[in-house]
């Protein structure tokens, strides 16, 4: 404290930042900055900031960036690695996806690291900065040996938690070989990562298909460790001769054959998730075509006939609308079956809306709700007019964002395919969407039990809750808890309990009560005009 009044500083003094070296303002709200060569720390912490991050080279004097609870994306920003004056870097609960760099080791003043709460892969590099004192890199999809430094060994397991493919001394997890295969047709556990080799050069000495998968890289980079393997394929006993004799990849709804199965299977590929009925992961051609390719796990749709399968991709295959995500192909053979679907850049509305499971600083703004739900509300009702079947799984997970934002079904009408799993491990709270209906009996998902899942997603999105924390209210009672769960007096209460309203509709504990998709969607429709009709012309 300045208790002799030395500084020459007052508190009732008002500072007009538009003079501010690197400030520029329009009308009095500032619009742009530049010249911060000068800047020391700079904190967007807990905002709603989304996107990949800019180039900060230029701010050569940084020595803290607090970026932690917002919705940024891409890969690790390299610009960050010139900024060598860098004492805390705070990544923490946004959704930056793709690899570590290896040359972490540049930014040799760290004393404060953290990325946990993100969707990074590949291995820890080889941290050895003596003044790394705080480090955090839990909740991501790392994988391999956490390399014993001296630095990492001074950390403890809770700084390498949730990412089930790490393993080596400073976790007490053993690591094993990771092959492309293993002898059963299920989902194999995790491993540790492998020399990268093409899928079918180990075709002949393998048999079954490892969950396990990752990219191919180069040589002189074998130290990196992927979750190494390939996604494709399903070579069984007899290797890649009886697979390509056993099994053909089927294009849907004379789609452009794009790519044959063996481009396919010697793609590159990296985890994105484990769900209900399977694994999905990204892969990356030789040709730089990027899809998504779901694994169905053999044990759980072994109830389905191959006929079957075949004929119920056929009828799914020609189902194109904006807001599912198209399947472009099938492949099956002996224990495996593959889905390849458009591959979409800016993941799941479960991640945007917690953070890769932190907890927001607050819900997305009610407008944005009011469109996801429309979107999500279209591609559903397509699905029950269009295919006279449902979707069974809808879920924040299995709604995906574009390359504009716009929400994305997928996953839809895979549910009939497998046997129930609702009394299984629910990493996804997939229950909780679940109707009351068909929590309580044997019996299959309707089209209703499809709207209750709905009810549940806007609820999820105008609360920022996962489904297991909302509670069970009477309708009349739901507006009063989203206003408060929200916490913002300054939006419109009356467009806000309208869509209120739609969730609770949908989520009546009566089927015969809940309306129809279709009905919903109008109800939609009403709002955002109400909205158009009392906005200032």
């Amino acid at each position: 404290a300045d208790l002799d009044n030395k500084l020459h500083y007052t508190t009732n003094e008002r500072f007009d930042h538009c003079t501010w070296q690197g400030v520029k303002c329009a009308q009095g709200r500032v619009v742009r900055l530049s010249r911060l060569d000068q800047l020391r720390v700079l904190s967007l912490r807990n905002n709603s900031l989304f996107g990949p991050l800019p180039d900060f080279s230029a701010l050569v004097n940084l020595k803290t960036l607090f970026f932690d609870h917002n919705y940024f994306s891409g890969e690790f920003p390299l610009s960050l690695l010139l900024l060598h004056r860098l004492l805390v870097l705070d990544l923490s609960h946004n959704n930056f996806t793709g690899l570590l760099p290896e040359n972490l080791t540049v930014l040799d003043r760290l004393g404060s690291l953290r990325l946990d709460s993100n969707r990074f892969n590949g291995p820890i590099p080889q941290l050895n900065q003596t003044t790394l004192e705080a480090f955090d890199v839990s909740e991501n999809n790392l994988t391999g040996p956490i390399p014993v430094t001296p630095t990492l060994k001074k950390f403890k397991i809770s700084s390498f938690l949730h990412n089930p493919n790490l393993c080596g001394e400073i976790i007490h997890k053993p690591c094993h070989g990771s092959p492309f295969f293993n002898s059963g047709g299920g989902d194999g556990g995790a491993a540790a990562p492998s020399p990268p080799t093409p899928l079918l050069q180990n075709a002949q000495s393998q048999q079954g298909l490892s969950d396990t998968s990752g990219l191919s890289i180069k040589p002189h980079r074998k130290n990196v460790g992927l979750i190494l393997g390939s996604i494709t394929g399903a070579l069984i006993l007899a290797a890649a001769k009886r697979l390509m004799k056993s099994g053909n990849l089927v294009f849907c709804s004379g789609e452009e054959e794009l790519y044959t199965l063996e481009q396919l299977m010697r793609a590159s590929a990296e985890l994105l998730g484990r769900g209900t009925i399977g694994t999905t992961y990204k892969a990356v051609m030789a040709n730089q075509l990027i899809v998504t390719v779901k694994r169905l796990d053999a044990c759980k749709t072994a109830v389905t006939s191959g006929e079957e399968f075949e004929q119920h991709m056929e009828s799914v295959g020609v189902l194109r609308h904006p807001n599912l995500v198209p399947v472009r192909a099938y492949f099956q053979a002996k224990q495996e079956r593959l889905i390849v679907l458009d591959y979409q850049p800016n993941g799941s509305l479960f991640n945007l809306i917690h953070g890769s499971r932190s907890t927001r600083a607050k819900p997305l703004h009610w407008t944005s709700c009011l469109k996801i739900a429309e979107d999500v509300a279209q591609g559903l009702a397509y699905i029950h007019q269009a295919s006279k079947t449902i979707h069974g799984n809808l879920k924040s997970s299995n709604v995906l964002l574009g390359s504009d934002f716009e929400a994305c079904i997928t996953d839809y009408c895979l549910a009939m395919l497998a046997i129930d799993t609702s009394s299984e491990d629910d990493p996804d709270n997939a229950s909780h969407y679940r109707a009351p209906e068909i929590r309580k009996s044997a019996k299959r998902a309707t089209a209703k039990s499809d709207v209750y899942a709905f009810g549940v997603l806007v609820l999820e999105l105008l609360t920022g809750k996962p489904p297991r924390q909302h509670p069970c209210l009477a309708p009349p009672d739901m507006p009063d808890w989203v206003r408060a769960m929200r916490d913002d007096d300054s939006e419109d209460d009356m467009r806000l309990r309208m869509l209120v309203e739609v969730a609770s509709f949908c989520s009546l504990s009566s089927p015969e009560q809940r309306p129809t998709m279709w009905q919903v969607l109008k109800m939609i429709t009403n709002i955002k005009e109400f909205m158009e009709d009392d906005s200032p012309s």
